[in-house]
């Protein structure tokens, strides 16, 4: 394998989103017959890279090479031309299509007859079966997709990838949702790719997985590159520590030191597709404590469950048959969010801003609406209430806006994010559940968010920090949960190291 003319060379690639440099100078090499794990802690650059690679995202700067000619495109069909394709961690299939029309739905063979043009079915299942076979799967080119399983519909993508002459296959976290007899299936397919010299840049937070399947590492950290590693001779420590870097004493304020009564206890909380329809199986048994003055951090990966925790503890995923759920010592039943505001329980959303505000609104009205009716005298809103609460808030946190009323999209995302946080901090909040706090968020901001969680924690206030940033969980919390698979696998009291929440047990490894 040759390194001095790599197939795919990404060369000193910028990239900003208004005044925020998300990607800096990033280089990036792949050889034919290849597989490089891209790894990086959330908020890294990791996902804008791909989307530059995948025509989804324009660069500002820099070259991308194939085959040593530099290409320019700007639209995922065009990336598609050049042989690259993004397999997400979603798999993308039409359910109620067959095997071999899912393959080959974009260049379905035709024949002429009395009737017209139709699919040609012997030629369509050769095709298939030919593409399948390159793989070394046995599927029925004739068989329903929906009637397969997680990894055989994976399979299919794939093929179809081969069928549109995929040079380059981006593989993002393919085996958060496998057993490991399934992952072990998974990376016979990745030899036979690699076989047949297609490079594969593998993203994921499985460290062990990295190792098995990977020859190299490249490590990307806020936007920079951090790391190159063959994995033959690279150490997992090494790895780990060019993704976390060492800012964290400077990053976080003390742990906190009054910790009081348990607020919040949770008991065999589950959800399956009769309790959610939405995200059958989620989470599997979930029972901790959360107590007052306390900061309780639960990190887990895309597909561990971590997004499902928080929603349905606040009511957002309707009852929840089985679960034992107490609220400063009474019983709580999560029936709707409303119930959930009413019992005490504030939620950020990590989707600040397709869930968290409303873009179009002011700061001060982004900050009342939730509360909206505590502001009502007779019968109408009292502006000057309102604007009193809204201000002192802005104050206390520091949030930056021109004026009251300045549009929530005009903030930057640590602003946007005070305001957020803003919106719960009324009088009667037990506990407050945060998804990914610092999303999009700079360094500057996260620790004026954070100093601010431990202000109010000191006052009693109860935290469920909800992150898939090991470090970010490692540095604020107090005690650690962490999730797999929909299972906690492991308890950290007093803290943990960043590189203990990655490199724990999974969930299927458990009894």
């Amino acid at each position: 394998m040759s390194h001095t003319a790599p197939f795919l060379h990404l060369e000193g690639i910028c990239k900003s989103f208004g005044s925020a440099q998300v990607l800096r100078e990033v280089d990036l090499r792949l050889d034919a017959g290849e597989v490089l794990a891209l790894l990086g802690a959330n908020g890294a650059g990791k996902s804008t890279l791909v989307k530059i690679l995948c025509g989804v995202y324009s660069r500002d700067a820099g070259i991308v090479r194939l085959d040593d000619q530099a290409v320019r495109y700007d639209r995922p069909e065009e990336a598609i031309a050049h042989g690259v394709r993004f397999l997400p961690q979603e798999v993308s299939i039409l359910p109620d299509l067959t095997v071999a029309e899912n393959i080959l739905i974009a260049d379905l063979p035709l024949k002429r007859s009395w009737l017209g043009k139709q699919v040609d079915r012997p030629e369509l299942r050769a095709r298939a079966r030919a593409l399948l076979d390159r793989l070394g799967c046995d599927l029925d080119p004739d068989a329903p997709v929906h009637q397969l399983s997680a990894p055989h519909k994976r399979l299919v993508e794939i093929a179809r990838a081969l069928a549109g002459q995929a040079r380059v296959i981006v593989m993002d976290e393919p085996t958060a949702s496998l057993a490991d007899r399934e992952v072990q299936a998974l990376f016979t397919v990745v030899e036979r790719l690699k076989a047949q010299q297609i490079g594969i840049i593998y993203i994921s937070h499985y460290l062990d997985e990295v190792f098995e399947i990977a020859d190299r590492i490249t490590v990307l950290r806020d936007g920079l590159n951090a790391g190159d590693f063959a994995t033959a001779t690279a150490s997992r420590r090494d790895v780990l520590d060019a993704m976390l870097g060492t800012t964290v004493d400077e990053l976080y304020p003390p742990r906190g030191t009054s910790i009081g009564e348990v607020v919040l206890e949770v008991e065999n909380l589950s959800l399956t597709s009769a309790s959610s329809v939405e995200a059958p199986g989620a989470l599997d048994s979930v029972s901790f404590a959360l107590h007052q003055g306390e900061i309780l951090g639960v990190f887990g990966l895309l597909g561990s469950g971590i997004d499902q925790l928080g929603r349905a503890i606040y009511g957002a995923l309707g009852p929840l048959p089985g679960a034992r759920i107490a609220l400063g010592g009474a019983p709580y039943i999560p029936t709707d969010p409303r119930r959930g505001r009413d019992a005490g329980i504030g939620f950020v959303a990590a989707e600040r801003q397709r869930e968290g505000v409303v873009p179009d609104l002011g700061v001060r009205a982004n900050i009342t609406l939730p509360f909206i009716d505590r502001f009502v005298r007779l019968f109408s809103v009292s502006k000057p209430r309102e604007v009193s609460h809204a201000q002192s808030w802005i104050d206390r946190l520091g949030i930056r806006a021109a004026h009251l009323d300045q549009p929530l999209r005009l903030l930057s995302g640590g602003n946007q994010q005070k305001a957020c946080l803003a919106r719960w901090l009324v009088d009667g909040l037990k506990v407050l559940i945060l998804e990914e706090p610092t999303r999009g968020v700079d360094v500057g901001a996260r620790h004026e968010l954070y100093l601010a969680l431990r202000q109010w924690t000191q006052q009693g206030l109860a935290v469920l920090l909800i992150s898939s940033d090991a470090e970010e969980v490692a540095g604020v919390c107090d005690r650690s949960i962490v999730l797999d698979r929909g299972r906690i696998s492991s308890h950290f009291s007093g803290g943990a190291a960043p590189a203990d929440l990655l490199h724990t047990p999974t969930a299927k490894d458990l009894p």
